[in-house]
């Protein structure tokens, strides 16, 4: 098991309080039946309300009876996420930090170490968040969902790149339940509202030439930010600035997992097809979009002309080619 970027990892004994004094709001809890419930002595509960204060938790202590939350946190809990997720894979081996570099290098640690399929990774900060080719992500404390997936698909390496997709529709589905914003996707990977992008996926594989052996999908969504950083402000939203009210993350992020379940063993049993399908249909970007294209190559602009079977973007160019994008930036041309 690696240790480097696991020995921040939320203890059970903080995640069990603050679940506890999640689900009973408004009732003062006992030292003594918090200490029972989390495992810890009599006399150390107080230094654990202290560490929850510490990381912005609002918990009230009352003399000689005990101590209560004063607003219930937004905080992606692991114990209430399984209790979400129980007959999920997505529920079973949740690794939660209130702070770390990237949720991504750590569920490729994991990944490499055996953790299984299903393994989920979920960070209130992120310090060194990443985009694609390299680029940060701007990750600000408790007002996201910053979460890495390893998945261990059977299939050709070929095809995988269709878990990006099947991954960005998990998204729309969800925050179309919850909010009701119906996001545009642009290919590949990027959620977009009112031209705006307000979620990213990294997705990284780990194969051998004929099978996957695993599949990191990392995925960034702009939740309850207020405002963006001035320098991202023309082309970057959050949910909250969108809808004008809070989104409870916990409720999108279960949403969430759920459909990315859903469309992930449709895959499996149906092949590539029925996620392209879907992915064209809600997608303003996979036919009849000006684009640029932008590589490290090259430049152009043409019409995006649909998608191929194992995902690429076919693009007709202005000077008559037709060209199939395997990477690169896609953006809407005028």
């Amino acid at each position: 098991m690696p240790t480097r970027n696991l020995s921040e990892r939320t203890d059970r004994r903080l995640d069990g309080l603050l679940t506890l004094l999640s689900e009973n709001p408004m009732i003062v809890i006992s030292g003594e039946k918090i200490a029972r419930q989390i495992g810890v002595s009599r006399s150390a509960v107080w230094r654990w309300t202290q560490r929850l204060r510490a990381l912005g938790v609002r918990v009230k202590g009352h003399p000689r009876t005990g101590y209560r939350i004063e607003r219930v946190p937004d905080v992606l809990s692991p114990s209430l996420l399984r209790r979400r997720l129980r007959d999920s894979p997505f529920g079973k081996h949740i690794y939660h930090y209130f702070k770390t570099a990237s949720t991504n290098s750590i569920a490729l640690e994991l990944g490499h170490a055996g953790e299984p399929h299903g393994t989920t990774v979920i960070a209130e900060e992120q310090t060194g968040g990443r985009g694609r080719a390299g680029r940060a992500w701007h990750s600000e404390k408790t007002s996201g969902i910053y979460m890495s997936v390893l998945l261990r698909p059977q299939v050709s390496p070929i095809v995988a790149p269709v878990i990006t997709m099947a991954a960005g529709l998990a998204v729309r589905d969800a925050v179309a339940d919850e909010t009701g914003v119906a996001a545009d996707l642009r290919w590949p990977n990027d959620l977009l509202a009112d031209g705006k992008k307000f979620c990213g996926i990294l997705t990284e594989m780990y194969a051998e030439p004929s099978q996957v052996r695993f599949v990191i999908v990392g995925i960034g969504i702009n939740v309850n930010h207020t405002a963006m950083p001035a320098e991202l402000a023309g082309i970057a939203t959050s949910l909250r600035l969108m809808t004008g009210k809070p989104v409870s993350r916990l409720q999108l992020l279960v949403r969430l997992l759920r459909h990315l379940e859903n469309y992930y063993n449709r895959f499996l049993t149906e092949g590539a097809e029925p996620i392209l399908a879907r992915f064209a249909e809600v997608s303003t970007y996979a036919c009849g979009k000006r684009v640029r294209i932008t590589t490290e190559r090259e430049s152009y602009v043409g019409t995006t002309d649909g998608l191929e079977p194992n995902g690429l973007l076919r693009v007709r160019r202005d000077d008559g080619k037709v060209a199939l994008v395997i990477s690169g930036d896609v953006s809407e041309a005028n």
